[in-house]
């Protein structure tokens, strides 16, 4: 235990109410592997007192006018910015990222999103068409849904839980959510702000717990017409089993194995900085960053060896240290399992240039037990192999070498996930054409992790299912309907 420390301990947010649980989990500091919060344990009676809540405000919610809503969202959005410090310090203890990246990303696009879709919630417009010679009109109008459902992960957690929260409010929905138990700090922190913000009772209600308990609870729940989920795909399997009896409106936004494709006229200036950023940002630990490096052969030694350079400048070490880019992994068992494609890439031949195995860790004596690694590069490895087609989610990258540009789109298109890809050419004719051609989501071109909210995030294959984005997130937390008028 985290010695004499008194630990944190979480409640539940239901109808405006912080409530105590029957039973808790541990949730742990990752740059210590200390236990340091305690988080509720909910299943079934929580979430049906939280649908009671939700289906009860959704009336008062839902005839609110857009910018009466907004108004809420904008709101929210000015409190969380005036406690943005004390969020990015709880995010960086409960996540194990570095204090920099839930300073300068997580807590200011939270922030964002909320007041992203307080403005987008206002500018959408429905259709209308005439049948004069039938002297008919018809129209499109948009209703809320409901309760949403929405389930994010902990690898960005506020940061993905708002990119849900926001979009379903705004839409007149009320919300259940349920974060990570792994991540669940600034969930709660966020429930404190809801009241001030003037979010009526029941509105938002946050249970903490478990997937298979709370999670499933909330899935299968007839009442919760739509599921918004963020996370693993045989997670999203399960989701899809227990939606389908009821019909639920599902997005889901699942994992990627992402390439960047690296072409011999590529400017390794800026490409080599961004790669290492898309390889290992966050501990690795996002959807969107790059896990196979694809690089023309001509370049292949100058690179690999300028990009091994770099990544050994990356310091790792204790998350508030504000010289380290990586802090540590969420939890002893996901560092493990990111250790483990290391042992196979060598059990497979494969060499490993830096990092894991090759080069010493050094931590302070408190950080110890931490869950902490380097940033590990891997050459000679097959495309077949384990590391080059499952999500490792952790700070492991392969390189290897193409030919050609026909080769490379086959090879990259060649694993069951399609999120997000990077493409690095001067030649723009090339950069469109490979663009098209990648069964991708996302395609970044000379950059990487540049979003535009307005436009639709999501990816292909098993990547998931849906999108989101200012209309896209409209449309999926709203149901349209046509009314045709005689006159």
């Amino acid at each position: 235990m985290a010695g004499t420390k008194a630990l944190l301990m979480l409640e539940n947010f239901i109808d405006g109410k912080f409530l105590p649980c029957s039973s808790y989990i541990d949730s742990y500091d990752p740059s210590t592997g200390e236990v340091y919060c305690r988080v509720p344990n909910s299943g079934k009676d929580e979430i049906e007192a939280a649908v009671k809540a939700a289906r009860e405000a959704f009336p008062g919610w839902s005839s609110r006018s857009p910018q009466e809503r907004s108004r809420v969202l904008n709101q929210v959005a000015d409190l969380l910015e005036q406690s943005l410090e004390e969020f990015a310090q709880a995010e960086s203890k409960d996540q194990g990222k570095t204090l920099a990246l839930a300073r300068t990303m997580d807590i200011p696009r939270s922030v964002q999103n909320f007041r992203f879709f307080a403005s987008s919630s206002l500018h959408h417009t429905s259709e209308c068409t005439q049948m004069d010679h039938l002297g008919c009109m018809h129209y499109t109008v948009r209703a809320p849904v409901g309760v949403a459902g929405l389930i994010s992960p902990w690898n960005l957690p506020l940061y993905l839980l708002t990119w849900k929260i926001a979009p379903a409010m705004a839409a007149g929905n009320t919300v259940i959510a349920k974060p990570s138990e792994l991540t669940s700090v600034t969930a709660w922190m966020l429930c404190k702000l809801l009241d001030k913000a003037g979010v009526p009772p029941g509105v938002v209600n946050i249970v903490f717990g478990t997937g298979p308990r709370v999670g499933e609870a909330l899935v299968s729940h007839p009442e919760v017409p739509l599921i918004s989920f963020t996370g693993s795909q045989p997670t999203a399997e399960r989701i899809t089993q227990l939606s389908a009896p009821h019909c639920k409106k599902l997005s889901l936004e699942l994992g990627g194995k992402n390439p960047a494709i690296i072409f011999e006229d590529a400017n390794l200036e800026e490409c080599i900085p961004a790669t290492v950023r898309s390889s290992f940002a966050n501990q690795g630990e996002i959807c969107l960053c790059t896990s196979r490096i694809f690089v023309q052969k001509s370049i292949y030694s100058e690179f690999l060896k300028r990009f091994v350079e770099a990544t050994r400048k990356w310091k790792v070490g204790i998350p508030s240290d504000p010289l380290v880019s990586m802090g540590a992994l969420i939890s002893k068992a996901h560092l493990e399992k990111v250790r483990s494609y290391v042992k196979r890439a060598l059990a497979e031949g494969a060499q490993i240039w830096c990092g894991e195995g090759v080069d010493k860790l050094s931590l302070p004596a408190r950080n110890q037990a931490g869950y902490f690694m380097l940033p590990t590069v891997i050459t000679d490895i097959k495309d077949e192999s384990c590391c080059m087609t499952e999500e490792i989610f952790g700070p492991v990258t392969c390189v290897v070498p193409f030919d050609s540009e026909e080769e490379v789109i086959e090879r990259a298109n060649n694993v069951k996930y399609g999120l997000a890809a990077t493409v690095w050419s001067s030649n723009v004719g090339r950069v469109h054409r490979v663009a098209k051609k990648l069964q991708s989501g996302l395609v970044w071109t000379n950059c990487w992790l540049i979003r535009e909210l307005n436009l639709p995030f999501g990816g292909m294959k098993s990547s998931g299912i849906g999108r989101e984005g200012a209309k896209d997130s409209y449309n999926f937390f709203t149901e349209i309907k046509t009314i045709t008028v005689k006159h």
